[in-house]
């Protein structure tokens, strides 16, 4: 049975959908009776859900099938990527049930007051209770907001009102049951081009997804074709991811594949979820854009070069460097560059002009691919040293000590700060993953 307390992290790179969540979880090891008893105790009469296999590309992930009276023929979840909840507003029907249209049944929709109530009386897990209501809020909260509703008409019609229900529930019922120490995610995969729905064809992302991806710190991917990242998908991150970014520095422990219904062109139709072992602390990621400002200076003291560069890290530069050059007619110079996120450029281009004698500078916007990093600590025969370590996939390819950790501890032991250092290295060369051992021929 997987661990508690490990680090979540999900990959949609295919786009994100209930079905797909609930599916992928339990692929890593959460227990199906987990998900299972936490669906019955809804109450929802005739409510039956199961798993299995599905394979999508050259993949082969974790299925997980929805079925309830009445339901509609399955052929209606393959105009989808993903089967999940479309909720509308309670005058209007969904996209699916306009494509299929099945008779009426008495419990064909529920409101977003009723699926409170169930939640209220069901016996659940305190933490599943609270993220599921979170995540049903978000939906509702923006359904209201674009068809200009009360929250409480909020309507979750026929096969949203199964399918939303088994989705989330079974979400929050399995990311309780794991109690993870933190959940990370790569930017999800919305998709492109339009949808066909009731109220004729809408954009990619769908409005109500486009609503719960956005006020946030969520960037967002618009690549494949079609809808990935569906309503319920997209509020199930934003309601349970800490940060958005690369696996973080770990060591795996499990993984899991949820599969979605229909087959696409040019990828696995998978969710990916992995949990392990954070190593060390993790840092902030590194914005993935930068501006590259530069200005070429010949009548400048290089005195004044350290103190520049205080200023720019001071604004917001990420990264200051400087190398000296030959102007017209042989005169020195000195050439000042610096590495910025967009946001702080003003400021950056301010402590450019403040703190040297440049007239003028030069920006270019540049791409970065950077590695996920964390700072761990390692003993020594000197003290604790900090290490940098960077990761790729949440495979640990480097550990770096920090210089300015083994100068100090090498200065109040009386030694070289080269044995420190040596000694720093040796100690986190144990934080890398162990790799065989190639045979001799």
């Amino acid at each position: 049975m997987i661990a508690r307390g490990l680090h979540l992290h999900f990959e949609p790179t295919s786009g994100i959908a209930g079905d797909m969540t609930v599916a992928a979880l339990v692929d890593a090891g959460v227990p199906i009776a987990v998900v299972k008893g936490a669906i019955e105790a809804m109450g929802v009469r005739g409510l039956r859900v199961a798993f299995g296999r599905r394979k999508r590309g050259a993949l082969v992930g974790r299925s997980f099938d929805v079925t309830w009276p009445g339901q509609p023929r399955a052929e209606h979840q393959d105009d989808h990527a993903h089967a999940d909840a479309h909720t509308h507003a309670h005058a209007h029907a969904s996209a699916r049930d306009h494509r299929h249209p099945a008779k009426p049944h008495a419990d064909d929709h529920r409101d977003y007051a009723e699926v409170k109530r169930l939640l209220k009386r069901a016996r659940l897990d305190i933490d599943a209770r609270a993220l599921a209501a979170d995540i049903f809020a978000r939906i509702a909260e923006v359904e209201a907001e674009l068809h200009g509703t009360r929250v409480d008409r909020v309507a979750f019609h026929e096969v949203g009102a199964y399918d939303s229900i088994a989705d989330v529930v079974g979400v929050a019922a399995a990311i309780a049951h794991l109690a993870p120490v933190s959940i990370g995610s790569l930017p999800p995969v919305v998709g492109t081009g339009v949808v066909r729905t009731a109220h004729g064809p809408v954009p990619v992302p769908a409005p109500a997804t486009a609503a719960l991806l956005t006020g946030g710190e969520i960037p967002i991917v618009p690549e494949g074709e079609g809808e990935l990242t569906t309503p319920t998908g997209a509020a199930i991150l934003a309601a349970v991811v800490d940060r958005f970014g690369p696996l973080p520095p770990m060591r795996p422990r499990a993984i899991g594949y949820g599969a979605g219904t229909r087959e696409l062109a040019d990828r696995p139709n998978v969710l990916r979820v992995t949990l392990g072992e954070l190593v060390g602390a993790e840092d902030a990621p590194a914005a993935p854009e930068v501006v590259l400002v530069e200005a070429n200076v010949d009548d400048m003291s290089p005195q004044l070069v350290g103190p520049l560069y205080d200023a720019l890290f001071a604004a917001g530069a990420v990264d200051v460097w400087s190398a000296p050059i030959l102007m017209k007619k042989g005169r020195p110079a000195i050439q000042l560059s610096a590495l910025t996120p967009p946001a702080a450029l003003p400021a950056v281009e301010r402590a450019f002009f403040v703190h040297s004698t440049t007239l003028g500078l030069r920006r270019r916007a540049l791409e970065r691919v950077v590695l996920a990093r964390s700072f761990a600590t390692v003993a020594t025969p000197y003290g604790k040293v900090r290490v940098k370590l960077g990761a790729l996939d949440g495979e640990i390819l480097g550990a770096q000590p920090e210089f300015g950790d083994c100068q100090r501890l090498a200065t109040r032991a009386q030694v070289p700060a080269r044995e420190v250092l040596a000694a720093a290295a040796a100690a986190a060369r144990a934080l890398l993953p162990r790799r065989p051992r190639r045979s001799r021929a």
